[in-house]
């Protein structure tokens, strides 16, 4: 079972990951408006405390599992900005080789086993590896994150199903940020309280509004360690907001300016500054903030100066056998 710290030095710690994730995020937007990045780009940013917190409940050896909005989860668990960036630039030195760009992440070191570009399909590939420590008889907990908009789909139910039915030790971890897409819940789903389709399946549930990095880990926690410890999954619902668009070809206009305005003031990102910066900590706030800064312009600068994959990695993950002939 995972040991939980308290203290200064470890919020500090983990105020650093959702900063580094969020200054990450950022640089990349800016990036992709100057059309240096392809393709789609879902940030983020105001979603922070839910994959650092995430992390900090789990173990290395856990598996997790994503969706496309993945850079913030592949970073939380330890992936380095250099490899997170390059992918993004499609470069041969990122995380997938620069063929994934950026809704496949990938980091087997890290055991982050993918983002996924299929609402939803990827839940019953976590419930596999899930089974796949059961059988094995080892402890590792699978924990998957899906958005609200995945709850009607067929896959996310045959994931619960399962999971349920064997006893497996998962968590399906929902990141309910309000508009799917970008349409609003009551539009789309008849009962909001997503945690309640756990009844259905026999599972324990929970849900809460992400409110602090720490609260996050340690609601978490108990998830990972009824899986760890009784082979049990849960469905967790976790209520955040994100404050760019679905994508960055999303202007929003489903929600007004007022309304953003005022869920930024109250972003946990910057909850956890002031209140380390309200215990004496503004000097390790500043470092830890220049320290991240160094690192986001040297993996920009990397993933710039990268080569793109060339033929003796295009080729082979192209075309395989005779049919390459």
């Amino acid at each position: 079972m995972t040991t939980l710290t308290n203290g200064d030095d470890l919020h500090l710690s983990l105020y650093r990951k959702m900063f580094q994730i969020r200054r990450f995020e950022e640089e990349a937007a800016r990036a992709y408006a100057q059309s240096k990045i392809g393709g789609f780009l879902h940030l983020y940013i105001g979603q922070e405390p839910i994959a650092v917190g995430a992390s900090a409940a789990l173990r290395p050896d856990d598996y997790v599992m994503t969706t496309y909005r993945d850079h913030g989860l592949a970073l939380a668990r330890g992936m380095s900005p250099r490899a997170a960036m390059a992918e993004l630039y499609g470069k041969v030195t990122g995380c997938s080789k620069g063929l994934g760009g950026s809704m496949h992440f990938f980091d087997k070191e890290h055991n982050m086993l993918g983002g996924y570009g299929i609402v939803g399909g990827h839940i019953p590939i976590a419930v596999g590896t899930a089974f796949a420590s059961k059988y094995r008889g080892e402890d590792r907990v699978s924990m998957v994150f899906f958005g609200e908009g995945a709850v009607s789909i067929g896959d996310f139910h045959e994931g619960m199903s399962l999971a349920a039915l064997w006893k497996l030790p998962i968590v399906f971890v929902c990141e309910n940020n309000e508009y799917a897409m970008g349409t609003p819940l009551s539009r789309t789903l008849s009962v909001e309280d997503v945690s309640l389709k756990a009844l259905a399946y026999g599972m324990e549930r929970d849900r809460f509004n992400s409110e602090h990095v720490l609260q996050v880990r340690d609601r978490l926690a108990e998830a990972v360690a009824r899986a760890r410890t009784n082979s049990e999954p849960t469905l967790v619902e976790i209520r955040t907001y994100r404050f760019r668009g679905h994508s960055m070809s999303d202007p929003g206009k489903y929600r007004t300016k007022e309304e953003l305005e005022e869920r930024k003031k109250k972003d946990v990102l910057l909850r956890s500054r002031v209140e380390l910066e309200e215990k004496g900590h503004k000097a390790a706030l500043e470092a830890i903030e220049k320290e991240v800064e160094d690192e986001i312009t040297d993996a920009i600068r990397f993933a710039e100066e990268s080569p793109e994959p060339g033929p003796e990695v295009l080729e082979p993950t192209t075309y395989a056998g005779p049919f390459a002939r």
